[in-house]
């Protein structure tokens, strides 16, 4: 038996394996993840709730990491999970409630930290403050 392939926890829809792990609540300026009990799988009737937004300004999905077809990839690790620990501050003090965890590319990679800024993650930010952008932005 292999392991199991580690999941993105900011993926598209249309990636291999997609869930949805949550909703995108509170304000442009402040997003929280308010996390589902559990991951629901991806169906058109269900990115079609999001309508009139894109589904990932109101869902976030999780799916199998792409490693090297990713720009943050960089052959090892997530560089947009070290960018978020190292530049995003903690939006809570304790682990948030996500079901997908133990098989999450951020955590085994950057453990609780990263956990604890996840929930500010937007997938599809169309305003994100200087600091999202600053994580976000692919380094060479």
């Amino acid at each position: 038996m292999g392991l199991e392939p580690l999941l993105c926890p900011s993926a598209q829809p249309e990636m291999k394996a997609s869930r949805v792990i949550g909703l995108m609540e509170g304000t442009p300026e402040a997003p929280r993840l308010s996390y589902l009990d559990e991951p629901q799988p991806v169906t058109p009737e269900l990115l079609a709730l999001a309508a009139p937004l894109n589904p990932p300004e109101v869902f976030r999905f999780a799916a199998v990491c792409e490693e090297s077809h990713c720009v943050h990839f960089d052959g090892t690790d997530c560089k947009l999970a070290t960018r978020i620990v190292n530049i995003l501050p903690a939006v809570t003090e304790r682990l948030p409630p996500c079901r997908i965890r133990p098989e999450c590319r951020w955590y085994q990679q950057e453990g609780k930290a990263a956990c604890l800024r996840c929930p500010q993650v937007v997938t599809q930010d169309f305003s994100p403050t200087e600091l999202v952008a600053a994580a976000a932005t692919p380094t060479p």
